[in-house]
């Protein structure tokens, strides 16, 4: 039986990054772009920051394709409008998606959880995974090759400064990817989710004074540090020029387990 092709060549690909306009999302478009990886940003509300990041990518790396797309990720027919627009901008759908975007309002205990914030979790986090995963697939099975990445968490483990609803959530992010990892392994798109824990500089956690008495505290992480979003950014890179890999959660967290 002759050998699959190994090809991790990703100078020239398409990545869809979903929520790219801050913390761990620009720093994935920034990675991404210095190897030559066409760029497709989303953002909800704050179009001025993905569009700064946009000036900042065409002004560092010249010629580079990059397009910004708003998208509401619990709206499936914001999800769809995406990928046309996707398409009628670079001609095909991506290559590489990273599914980063997501929502994780911090209430610790069940008691205070409603219906609702616990529905509305799992559609942001999981639904959207889902539904992404459905429309870029025939691009890269037609192809036979693609990379998808999920922004999980720590907190699929239980091990979380949220709560219940936000580490379900990321549990079945996780067990989306596996599944389809062992299904689909000889298609050429792999799947794999990176899973941070503690990352300063983003939308849920800006700064260290954030987890200061918590369980993410960093006087209790091994390397006695939180994270930063450019250390989870190289983490996605090698991902993505790494075939081989897949089925994998890859956890970011500074030895916490």
């Amino acid at each position: 039986m002759s050998a699959t092709k190994v090809d991790n060549e990703i100078t020239g690909r398409l990545a869809l990054i979903t929520g790219a306009s801050g913390g761990i999302g620009a720093a994935c478009a920034r990675d991404l772009a210095l190897h030559g990886v066409r760029l497709a940003l989303t953002y909800s509300t704050n179009q001025s920051a993905v569009q700064t990041l946009q000036e900042e990518l065409q002004s560092r790396f010249a010629g580079l394709e990059t397009s910004t797309h708003q998208c509401d990720i619990a709206q499936e027919g914001d999800l769809k409008r995406l990928f046309e627009e996707v398409k009628a901008k670079h001609g095909h759908h991506p290559d590489i998606l990273f599914a980063n975007a997501g929502y994780g309002k911090r209430i610790p205990h069940i008691l205070d959880l409603t219906l609702a914030e616990w529905d509305y979790t799992l559609t942001c986090n999981l639904r959207s995974a889902f539904i992404l995963t459905q429309l870029a697939l025939p691009h890269m099975l037609a192809q036979t090759w693609g990379r998808i990445i999920y922004n999980s968490s720590i907190a699929a483990g239980g091990t979380s400064i949220n709560g219940c609803h936000y580490s379900a959530s990321k549990a079945g992010i996780q067990g989306l990817s596996k599944n389809l990892a062992a299904k689909m392994g000889r298609s050429g798109v792999t799947f794999n989710d990176i899973a941070p824990a503690m990352i300063t500089g983003t939308g849920m956690i800006p700064s260290e004074e954030d987890l200061m008495g918590t369980p993410g505290d960093p006087r209790g992480i091994p390397v006695g540090r939180s994270g930063r979003p450019e250390e989870c950014a190289n983490v996605v890179t090698m991902v993505c020029r790494t075939g081989y890999m897949t089925g994998q959660s890859l956890l970011i967290s500074g030895g916490l387990k």
